[in-house]
């Protein structure tokens, strides 16, 4: 065995092994060694070419690796596909920002020069965070990187648009939309990020009602009222037109404020909830997601009276008109309050909608867009989910996807954005939503539609590793574009990971000055130590609060591990695995060799059912006090053969079982020991 350092320092080791890895080819399926008849396949989730490596990336690429690396060791023709999303939105902000710091924006380059540097953008970025990603150890098939805008990808998109065209689930129409003032695109429900705001609920008069509102701005766009069908307080008034007294919009902004009659409906809708202020509401279809369909099933008319600058219309009459929100409310209050409309105001906390790309407010308002029809898609997915196609782990993410495909909206799959796939339409301007491309991912990046020896050897895929912040955003679209477009469904196994939280249970974020850079730990600890302190507290629970401590007994436990291997080193020689043990085995051999075998197949099981916390728990507690506390110790004075062949047997499949959750670490000093020269762990019989 060549000798090994007196301690282990991750500096000198990891990119010395990665870069091994990687020369030796066998990232890719078509080099493995060996005869490799089962398939197993899966795609990472495509990081955007603004990202950086965060906490998210290393927790659930680490979890990926696991699995993938048992797997390539069990035998099987394994393919783990990497590739970049375009990120539509995010990137297009990132770039314009930018330009404003240049002195210039998107419209003053025009279309074709803003998508130059879109591409330069992403010709430079792009690269970086998967070199990034490297430095967790992770064994992806680099020769088959993709790009959600590439070439062949982008003839998948147009193939899977023209195909839902021509069924007529796409069409063109009006709709209240979530629209993002800053952006100037609509955005998806799925991309809103509800936060909680401290504001004012203001209660009005109208008529012979007191109404509560959070927005008396959009009081001017006001087409109904409703009460919940069930609320006897109201009973007698739906269905009547009432005549009630509003502020006058027609008046110029300068003048005092005057009041008018206007004649508005009663309604009743199950959408109201009866216990909210006072049980009455405003109906403002054209501004707000739930008042635009009462308002449809009640065939209400929508006025729209905010424009998407976040301005108020015209329609807002000249009192209000070219005021942006706030200082609309402002004045509409005022004026109320002088009409004596307005009975109290009281402090008030519930959750702003905000872009989750740039935090800007969002405004619900009318457009005409692309959308997707859902009926037929999410009874795709739903029945996968029901007869089991499709298996969630942990299970119980199956109860919310399902309930979510049981109440599916139409897809608005059109934005308004330059940066993107565009619309297949003649004339049309618009691109298509990121997530509609990356819907296509698991069998896009295959070759489909073309049948390709990738696509007809790997695909339908094997798993699907995602946050659950994405569990309808990617996963339920993806399940349901595969089994329409390719008739099967993209992957059996769906694992939904933990949120990696700051220690105090608070999402982390850069911007905020809470987030962990990993690299940071990386160049602390070592990737092993990282890798060691996230999948020991990946236990099942839904989130894990980040804490340093667990990557400081990672590096602990790494140093452990090369010292057991110091000690067999020096205590076998040069001895060799099929060298013969002459001498009977003892107590504590056969004892330690039981030990092994149960950890074995505790380790196999957990890792199949996606419980790596648990695996790796069940690994650390044999080696660091079974292996090294009791049997070490027992054999420090012993030097017969028996010993020896038991060490030496002990360390080897240690090494095995640990390598997938600390590559590095395993795989250097396997490469070290005697009868291993030219072998890699990575490959090795599991």
């Amino acid at each position: 065995m060549s000798e090994l350092a007196k301690t282990y320092d991750p500096k000198q080791v990891e990119e010395k092994i990665y870069r091994r890895w990687e020369e030796s080819g066998f990232f890719n399926p078509e080099k493995l060694p060996g005869k490799r008849k089962k398939n197993f396949v899966t795609t990472i989730a495509p990081p955007n070419i603004t990202g950086e490596l965060h906490m998210g990336h290393a927790l659930e690429y680490t979890l990926q690796d696991v699995m993938v690396r048992m797997k390539r060791m069990q035998g099987f023709r394994v393919l783990w596909l990497p590739g970049i999303d375009h990120a539509g939105i995010a990137a297009q902000n990132v770039v314009e920002k930018q330009l404003v710091k240049e002195g210039t924006t998107r419209q003053a380059l025009g279309r074709e020069k803003f998508l130059e540097r879109m591409w330069a953008w992403k010709e430079k970025y792009s690269g970086i965070i998967l070199e990034q990603f490297k430095k967790l150890g992770i064994s992806l098939d680099w020769s088959r990187t993709r790009f959600t805008m590439d070439s062949p990808y982008q003839k998948a998109v147009e193939a899977a648009f023209r195909h839902y065209y021509k069924k007529g689930w796409i069409y063109r129409g009006e709709r209240v939309v979530n629209w993002c003032v800053r952006c100037a695109t609509s955005i998806s429900d799925l991309e809103v990020n509800y936060v909680p705001e401290k504001t004012k609920l203001y209660y009005i008069t109208y008529g012979p009602f007191t109404l509560a509102t959070v927005r008396p701005e959009t009081k001017v766009g006001d087409t109904a009222l409703a009460v919940h069908p069930g609320d006897k307080r109201y009973a007698k008034y739906v269905g009547k037109d009432l005549e009630i007294e509003s502020v006058d919009n027609g008046i110029p902004r300068e003048q005092p404020a005057q009041a008018k009659k206007i004649k508005i409906r009663v309604v009743a809708d199950d959408a109201v909830d009866p216990a909210f202020g006072t049980g009455i509401i405003k109906v403002t279809p054209a501004h707000d997601l739930t008042d635009f369909e009462i308002g449809t099933r009640h065939q209400l008319p929508s006025l729209k009276v905010i424009d998407e600058h976040g301005r108020m219309h015209e329609n807002a009459g000249k009192r209000y008109a070219g005021m942006n929100v706030l200082e609309a409310r402002n004045k509409i209050v005022k004026d109320l309050t002088e009409l004596h409309l307005i009975k109290k105001q009281e402090d008030y906390e519930h959750n702003i909608a905000r872009c989750e790309r740039c935090n800007s407010v969002i405004e619900p308002l009318p457009s005409q867009q692309w959308f997707l029809k859902m009926h037929e898609l999410a009874k795709l997915a739903l029945n996968a989910s029901e007869k089991g196609a499709v298996v969630f782990h942990p299970e119980r993410w199956r109860g919310p996807f399902e309930e979510w495909l049981k109440n599916i909206r139409d897809w608005n799959i059109s934005r308004q954005l330059w940066w993107g796939h565009k619309i297949p339409i003649e004339g049309e301007t618009d691109v298509l939503d990121t997530w509609f491309s990356s819907a296509l991912w698991p069998f896009a990046t295959l070759g489909w539609p073309q049948k390709t020896p990738d696509y007809e050897h790997y695909y339908p895929t094997s798993m699907i590793t995602s946050s659950r912040d994405i569990l309808y955003l990617w996963i339920a679209r993806m399940i349901f574009s595969g089994r329409e477009l390719t008739g099967q469904v993209p992957f059996k196994d769906i694992f939904i990971h933990a949120t990696v939280l700051t220690k105090e249970g608070k999402r982390m974020s850069k911007s905020l000055g809470t987030g962990v850079n990993p690299l940071n730990l990386i160049e602390k600890y070592g990737t092993d130590a990282l890798r060691f302190g996230l999948l020991w507290q990946a236990m099942g629970g839904q989130d894990i609060h980040f804490a340093e401590e667990h990557i400081v007994a990672g590096k602990k436990f790494a140093n452990k591990v090369w010292n057991i291997a110091r000690f067999t080193s020096l205590k076998i020689g040069a001895y060799a695995e099929h060298a013969g043990a002459e001498d009977s085995l003892g107590k504590e051999d056969s004892a330690i060799l039981a030990k092994l075998a149960e950890v074995r197949k505790a380790v196999n099981a957990c890792i199949e059912s996606y419980e790596f916390g648990k695996a790796l728990h069940e690994l650390y507690e044999f080696i660091w006090h079974e292996f090294a506390d009791r049997y070490i110790e027992s054999v420090k004075e012993r030097e017969d053969e028996a010993a020896k062949k038991v060490l030496y047997t002990v360390l080897v499949d240690s090494l095995k079982l640990l390598h997938p959750f600390m590559p590095f670490v395993t795989e250097e000093i396997y490469q070290k020991l005697p009868g291993q020269d030219g072998k890699m762990l990575m490959v090795e019989s599991w």
